[in-house]
């Protein structure tokens, strides 16, 4: 695989895949910027060595066509900041605009084209739109790692159009902090599982069971499991045709010698909101009407003991509902807990994307621990064992 650091830009226009899928608020602000921060070095080599960038990128979800609030001409004010540079800016990916912007690019400019998935054909992962996409630069860098796990003409299909296919810094870096964590993991090894649904977790959890010493597993999807156990949950969160699946990865795990912490107490709420009435309860005691949104103090001592006894912890999801600040404490204390064992006991820690790492970020702990993935569902499948065909474009 060919990287960045190994090519020569001067004179050259690289068609970037940029993973620019930032939340914005209602004035298109941008609320989180790390994946336009971790662009920002593929980027500047570009233009330091006499090339020009042609920066290309989805944003949200739009239903077919082009809608306002996806234009990526919201990200404009904040791209010149990173780039400590204007950027050009065109209202169309493979349009007249595009066409005629790119051709009269000079080295050290960078264009940013329209939303990609305005046109339904760069999901489709169409050909033809790929390779009119390719007719703009000379050589395509893919440095969106979060989007490599799809077959879209912009992050895999256009690689056949080019001599010259390159990884950029965040692939690179992505890459090479998963395949640390898969194949030379120090031991202990601890895996971190939140967010809210087994279903979405189940195959890394099978994958992580191979390689693992503990899993700990919180967030809403713990509620399906003290379910299956024969606790109370009240109204919580419970995917009611998983719990069978639930008790199968508890015997997995016993099987396999991995010792499982599950939570041993949660704040509960009477409903979903930051400020409804709170109580702690023991695990499988959540009364009728009551939620569980967060894992409680002796939850919190438990799973710290764990994470600063370990030497490679892998965290993907959060503890609780950390978006509402009065359940957001046990995730909050997990990422304290990452960060004293990275800086105080050495330990190798990579936070696997998504709300993960928002938390991670949000709490300002980013730069304390060894790695933050922007990757999301990618860095997932890439775990799990699946071809990502971003990553085999490359190769």
């Amino acid at each position: 695989m060919k990287t960045v650091d190994s090519y020569n830009f001067a004179g050259k226009k690289a068609l970037v895949r940029v993973d620019f899928n930032v939340p914005l608020d209602k004035e298109f602000n941008i609320t989180d910027d790390t994946r336009i921060k971790a662009t920002i070095p593929t980027v500047l080599k570009i233009v330091n060595d006499g090339g020009s960038a042609i920066l290309m990128s989805h944003l949200g979800r739009p239903k077919g066509g082009p809608e306002e609030k996806y234009s990526l001409k919201h990200l404009l004010p904040a791209l010149k900041e990173a780039f400590g540079r204007d950027v050009k800016f065109a209202d169309d990916c493979i349009g007249q605009s595009a066409t005629d912007l790119a051709a009269s690019l000079r080295p050290g400019e960078i264009l940013l084209l329209e939303n990609l998935r305005f046109y339904k054909e760069e999901e489709k992962g169409d050909v033809a739109f790929a390779e009119k996409l390719s007719k703009l630069g000379d050589v395509w860098v893919n440095d969106a790692f979060g989007t490599a796990h799809r077959a879209h003409a912009s992050t895999a299909v256009m690689g056949q159009f080019f001599e010259d296919r390159i990884a950029g810094y965040v692939m690179k870096a992505e890459l090479d902090n998963a395949k640390k964590i898969l194949d030379e993991a120090e031991r202990p090894f601890t895996a971190i599982m939140g967010g809210a649904k087994i279903s979405d977790k189940i195959l890394i959890i099978e994958k992580l069971l191979d390689n693992v010493d503990n899993l700990i597993i919180g967030g809403g999807m713990t509620y399906t499991f003290t379910k299956a156990q024969g606790g109370q949950i009240g109204k919580s969160l419970l995917e009611a045709d998983k719990q069978e699946l639930a008790l199968e990865l508890l015997k997995k795990a016993e099987e396999k010698g991995v010792k499982i912490y599950m939570p041993v107490d949660n704040v509960c709420a009477d409903s979903f909101s930051n400020d409804a009435n709170r109580q702690t309860v023991a695990t499988g005691f959540i009364p009728d009407g009551w939620e569980g949104l967060d894992i409680g103090p002796e939850s919190v001592k438990l799973f710290t003991d764990v994470v600063l006894n370990s030497k490679t912890i892998l965290w993907n999801g959060p503890m609780g509902v950390f978006e509402f600040p009065n359940f957001a404490i046990g995730t909050d204390a997990i990422a304290k807990a990452v960060v004293k064992a990275t800086e105080e006991n050495g330990a190798f820690s990579l936070i696997g994307g998504g709300d993960s790492a928002s938390a991670v970020n949000q709490a300002g702990y980013g730069d304390r621990v060894s790695y933050v993935s922007t990757g999301g569902g990618a860095l997932l499948e890439y775990m799990e064992g699946k071809v990502l065909p971003g990553v085999a474009a490359l190769e």
